[in-house]
């Protein structure tokens, strides 16, 4: 396993049932690099996601982050399950931003962003409270820290969501279509606050409709369909120089 690499993942495969979604899926992703991942609906791109966190479980590949196997343990070239405790600890350097926000209503923003570090890593209250409280001022959110998601935009609360999965100080971060649940109008504050992670050096997998952002901030672009990666390599040459007849009809709908 090679050290310069953040992800990695081999020949990944995924099935629901008899419904095969992932059917051997190769990625490399190094430290400091933003990789998005475009492609249509049902094309693996969010189940791939999640597989890198072990949300949901593989049937066959392998996938490293920061030099480790996620969710096994491999001896004599056959893969064991870790216990679900393993699993969380790993889970604990991985942020996750999904499309919908999955705050707590009954919690302030400076709360939702607090939860975490309190509980799982057990950090003492008054340091949480200043990390929280500067990464909802670095999510330009400082004056809302009080308030309920219920009081928020949607693109308050996926800054909200955001700041919260920086809380745990990972490693990694994880985007699903973070912007697709937002009115237009909101999308543009959520980006900015990823391209800021990006300017940070924040290794980022960036699945997303926003082609713009995929241009101007993706160090690579990977076209999914069908379960497979049909293209990859630098956005400017993916977006504007597709090989394969699938990428150039997909982007002829939406460039």
């Amino acid at each position: 396993m090679s050290d310069e690499l953040m992800v990695r993942a081999e020949n990944v495969h995924k099935s629901f049932g008899p419904l095969e979604v992932l059917k051997g899926v190769d990625l490399a992703v190094r430290p400091g690099e933003v990789s998005c991942v475009i492609g249509p609906s049902g094309s693996g791109k969010s189940t791939f996601l999640r597989c890198i966190n072990h949300l949901e479980k593989i049937n066959a590949g392998r996938i490293w982050v920061d030099g480790e196997l996620v969710g096994y343990r491999e001896r004599g070239g056959k893969l064991y399950e870790m216990r679900e405790k393993e699993v969380a600890a790993q889970r604990r350097s991985i942020g996750m931003v999904f499309q919908r926000f999955n705050l707590f209503p009954h919690m302030t923003a400076l709360e939702n962003v607090m939860e975490a570090p309190l509980r799982v890593r057990r950090e003492s209250r008054a340091e949480v409270r200043e990390r929280a409280t500067a990464l909802l001022d670095r999510v330009g959110l400082a004056s809302k820290i009080g308030n309920y998601p219920g009081q928020l935009s949607g693109g308050q609360q996926q800054r909200v969501a955001i700041a919260r999965a920086l809380a745990m100080r990972p490693k990694l971060m994880l985007f699903d279509e973070p912007t697709s649940a937002l009115d237009p109008e909101l999308v543009g504050e959520v980006l900015d606050v990823m391209k800021d992670l990006a300017r940070d050096g924040m290794t980022m997998i960036v699945v997303t409709h926003e082609i713009g952002f995929a241009r101007e901030v993706g160090d690579s672009l990977i076209f999914m369909d069908g379960g497979v990666v049909v293209e990859s390599g630098a956005p400017d040459e993916v977006l504007g120089n597709p090989r394969h007849d699938r990428t150039r009809t997909f982007l002829s709908k939406v460039l």
